[in-house]
């Protein structure tokens, strides 16, 4: 497979597990790494090995040898830089969420159409051996008509930085727009888009909450002003819904996971509780029978390496994007996933600010850039 020869803009704790994901994949070699803390970036160039660095990624761009740029900083700097990135003729592979707002996530889609340049964003729970089990059930109408679907996500005090974790940008609609429904939801709201083959939104419901108490000091350090939990109810065209709860913190012991129901069967994705690990789990009825089952992934995972040659090139959002450059695979839709995850959770802060249902076609008149300007 041809090396494809990519730059890091962005060396924070992101970046470098970006960094850490391509060395586990082959195809990739990391040419340059931008960041305007220029002893950070010199750091870890040498740690990984990186021959170039820069502090403005402008200049960056200008390299003609360097055929794409992984975007890895904070959410109001991905439309700008991926925008002037596709311009610039470079192929994009941006952290979630997409942007920080809908205006913003759909100006880098157009960007992306207007160059031809190809932009991935990062959604690592499609790669999940479980996405790939509940796709197949679903393909084969083992789920029958899809009418409801669930997405959970849970962290008892796991709020950025309040808790220990991360650092205040997190938690600022300044730098971050969103909080757990940014952070943490997109994975799991994305999954079931992707699962349920990206049905269109309609109308929206949610609210919003900051309530638990946090250290004083750090919530004047953090100038937290970001949700800790976001709820919705998400109805489609069709009928098709979706309800939502996303926690960093939340005074519960677990939420069930996520979960797709259908005319003929349904499915649990794994979760954890204080009694422990729930496995991916399909239910459905045999001979009259109420049949609940666990499904052995890793096996089937297994399986399909050994069938399909180019398995691995779905076993990873980095191993994907290189693959998807190489000509390999066609690039899965995440762009398209993500923007419409944006819409979703957009919709939950309208409506919890306005106090009424919202409709899809309102959230896209009323969202703006909130794009840092660069």
């Amino acid at each position: 497979m041809e090396s494809r020869r990519i730059a890091i803009i962005g060396v924070g704790q992101i970046g470098k597990h970006h960094l850490d994901e391509y060395a586990r994949v082959s195809g990739a070699e990391i040419v340059a790494v931008c960041d305007v803390n220029e002893a950070e970036a010199r750091k870890v160039a040498e740690q990984y090995q990186v021959p170039h660095v820069y502090t403005d990624f402008r200049e960056l761009l200008k390299r003609d040898d360097i055929e794409a740029v992984d975007v890895c900083l904070h959410n109001n700097f991905h439309a700008p830089i991926t925008i002037a990135a596709l311009e610039a003729g470079k192929h994009v592979y941006c952290e979630k969420p997409i942007a920080g707002s809908y205006y913003d996530g759909a100006a880098m889609l157009e960007a992306a159409k207007a160059t031809g340049r190809k932009l991935h964003i990062q959604l690592a729970t499609l790669y999940n051996a479980e996405t790939k089990a509940a796709k197949t059930l679903i393909e084969d109408g083992q789920l029958g008509k899809l009418y409801h679907a669930r997405s959970t996500g849970f962290r008892r005090r796991g709020r950025p930085y309040v808790d220990g974790y991360g650092t205040p940008s997190f938690t600022q609609k300044s730098i971050a727009s969103g909080g757990a429904l940014y952070d943490m939801g997109v994975y799991h709201i994305s999954q079931l888009l992707y699962l349920l083959g990206m049905p269109r939104v309609t109308r929206i419901s949610g609210q919003t909450y900051q309530e638990m108490e946090m250290l004083q000091e750090r919530r004047e350090t953090s100038k937290f002003d970001v949700e800790e939990l976001g709820l919705g109810l998400v109805k489609f065209e069709g009928g098709l819904t979706l309800d939502i709860i996303e926690a960093w913190a939340i005074y519960l012991d677990g939420f069930e996971g996520s979960s797709i129901v259908g005319s003929k069967g349904g499915l649990r994705m794994p979760y954890q509780t204080s009694q422990g690990q729930h496995p991916f789990s399909f239910h459905h009825t045999v001979s009259d029978m109420d049949l609940n089952a666990t499904v052995d992934v890793q096996a089937m995972n297994r399986r399909r390496h050994l069938l399909n040659p180019n398995e691995w090139a779905y076993d990873s959002s980095q191993g994907h994007w290189i693959a998807a450059l190489n000509g390999i695979v066609p690039l899965l839709p995440t762009a398209e996933l993500a923007l419409n995850t944006m819409l979703i959770s957009q919709g939950i802060y309208m409506s919890s600010a306005l106090g009424r249902e919202v409709t899809a076609d309102e959230i896209i008149a009323e969202s703006v850039s909130t794009a840092v300007r660069l």
